[in-house]
């Protein structure tokens, strides 16, 4: 194993406690979803073996993940076979988008404002509008960039245009905790400019690295771009940490993919053999990312 993915895992190992369960839904959003969804127990113990996760915890992770409704499991003969439900496709579907495409460029110059109304479980509605990129002015009031897709719920829907670019940004400074999700960006780019620092420097490393490399990548990646409500880029502070981490991820991605692709196409098996080829949307994944001179692989 390559030095700087000893690096990497041992960063990994020292979080506690080591969510399986988390790791595990990464491997299947990013590598086995594309390829038709479904992966055997023995690939899956071969690939969390090499990131240092016995067979146990998986075990324990993937039963868990079965109970609460985010993998079905099926056995043919003495092998066991999982991949996600509807449920589980669904989150990842949406969290597919905001990983591996563009972030809006332009805003059109007013908010999207939801009033909330008397709701039975009004922390419930909450916390789904904030997933769909919508901050908070008050307890009940939202604010989004954006219409977010024809949301409907009780609430009331205004349109607000403010008075300038400044009043703006002081909107959206109140909605979201900013220093905090520029804090997770840099966060990861400590983790990985040192990683695209090896690979620039030429360093070995092998198909099984490669996707180690690619899954850690991605399972960090998320953790801060699904915090962020991706604002257009004049809304945001500049110079903004999240441009420099998705430039960052995208060219580490690429660079490693091919290799890691090649892995699963050696090793991974589903309930008829080898996974199929990868579907067409996979190609889509950061092909639109222009590396600054600065990041570009030499």
């Amino acid at each position: 194993m390559a030095a700087f993915v000893e690096t990497l895992l041992d960063r990994f190992h020292e979080r506690t406690p080591i969510r399986a369960g988390s790791l595990i839904v990464t491997v299947f959003g990013d590598a086995v979803v594309p390829r038709g969804g479904v992966l055997s127990l023995t690939t899956l113990h071969e690939i969390m073996r090499a990131f240092r996760i016995s067979d146990t915890l998986v075990r324990t992770a993937l039963s868990r993940l079965v109970s609460e409704g985010w993998f079905e499991r099926w056995k043919v003969g003495r092998n066991s076979y999982y991949r996600l439900t509807p449920q589980g496709h669904e989150a990842f579907a949406e969290a597919t988008q905001r990983i591996y495409t563009d972030p809006p460029q332009n805003w059109q110059g007013s908010f999207d404002l939801l009033l909330l109304e008397n709701a039975q479980d009004r922390s419930a509605l909450r916390a789904e509008l904030s997933a769909a990129g919508y901050g908070s002015l008050g307890p009940d009031l939202l604010l989004a960039a954006a219409a977010s897709g024809g949301k409907t719920g009780p609430f009331l829907r205004l349109a607000a245009s403010p008075a300038d670019l400044p009043t703006a940004r002081r909107l959206v400074e109140r909605a979201w905790p900013l220093a905090d999700i520029e804090s997770r960006y840099r966060r990861f780019i400590d983790t990985y400019a040192g990683i695209l620092g090896a690979l620039e420097r030429g360093a070995g490393f092998t198909n099984l690295d490669a996707l180690l490399v690619r899954i850690l990548l991605i399972h960090d990646y998320r953790r801060a771009v699904l915090k962020d409500p991706l604002l257009p880029a004049q809304l945001l502070p500049r110079p903004w940490a999240g441009t420099a981490a998705r430039a960052l991820c995208g060219t580490i991605y690429r660079t490693v993919l091919p290799a890691a692709e090649h892995w699963i196409d050696a090793h991974a098996q589903n309930d008829v053999g080898p996974l199929p080829a990868v579907d067409r949307d996979f190609r889509q994944r950061f092909a639109s990312l222009e590396p600054s001179a600065e990041l570009k692989i030499g």
